[in-house]
């Protein structure tokens, strides 16, 4: 951590969202990885203060291409809002939204506690109620690359995420499930769950060692995107993007 007075930063940051102010030039570059995640923890804990139910976790950098991109050694994490989750099908107001983006994923319902350290890829299948296709809807507030750390502080990107119908997990290998996307009714990818860290099963065991450094658990109920199968991709109009997930089910959002 570095030295700043992290309550005071956390609540000048949580006052800048309060006005639309997101990546603020005041705190750009006086952060560590710990304190934007330590920051976006403290703006979790006012949301929730406020009335708002912490609806879970999403994990992303989880393509190894990315994190060497962005010159980190490991995933990121952000949290989720019960306010955030649409059903497949929802329409959003595209201007009502900066700059978003989709991102294609799978959201694990977590059915028992997973308190890290050490937490194994056995006990975090284990651990899976159920699974569902979900599109992450990001914002794109700043420059995520520019500053990774005032970015963890500003939830990482994270606005809201559309799931589909849940299923068991069953037996089935989620490396081997697959994604077709369709934007406009046009097919523009095909990708499986092996892009997402060899199997989106390691995002969980990650996440839950990861929380454990802030002394936090993922709990039963809670509900984890996985990370994208594919690259994220940014919506210049309005649109409408369609993932047909295999095995599993489809989800479609679109925009208006």
């Amino acid at each position: 951590m570095t030295d700043l007075d992290l309550e005071a930063a956390t609540e000048s940051i949580w006052q800048g969202m309060q006005r639309g102010v997101h990546h603020p030039a005041e705190w750009s570059h006086r952060l560590s990885m710990d304190d934007g995640y330590r920051i976006q923890l403290g703006v979790l804990r006012r949301l929730v203060a406020r009335g708002e139910r912490h609806a879970g976790w999403k994990v992303g950098l989880t393509a190894a291409a990315m994190r060497t991109q962005m010159k980190v050694h490991e995933p990121c994490f952000g949290f989720l809002l019960a306010s955030g989750n649409r059903p497949s099908g929802h329409a959003f107001r595209y201007a009502d939204l900066i700059r978003p983006g989709v991102e294609n994923e799978l959201c694990l319902t977590i059915g028992q506690r997973l308190r890290g350290p050490g937490v194994t890829f056995e006990q975090a299948r284990a651990a899976i109620a159920d699974v569902a296709p979900a599109l992450e809807i990001i914002e794109t507030r700043g420059d995520f690359a520019a500053d990774l750390p005032l970015t963890m502080a500003d939830n990482a990107q994270q606005k809201a995420f559309v799931t589909g119908p849940a299923r068991a997990l069953g037996h089935h290998d989620l490396s081997t499930a697959t994604v077709s996307v369709y934007l406009n009714d046009a097919l523009i990818n095909q990708a499986s769950g092996v892009e997402v860290m060899g199997n989106p099963i390691n995002s969980i065991v990650w996440l839950a060692n990861k929380l454990a450094e802030f002394d936090w658990n993922l709990e039963p109920g809670q509900r984890v995107i996985s990370g994208s199968f594919t690259r994220q991709y940014l919506l210049d109009s309005p649109a409408r993007v369609r993932s047909v997930f295999e095995p599993f089910d489809a989800v479609e959002v679109s925009f208006v």
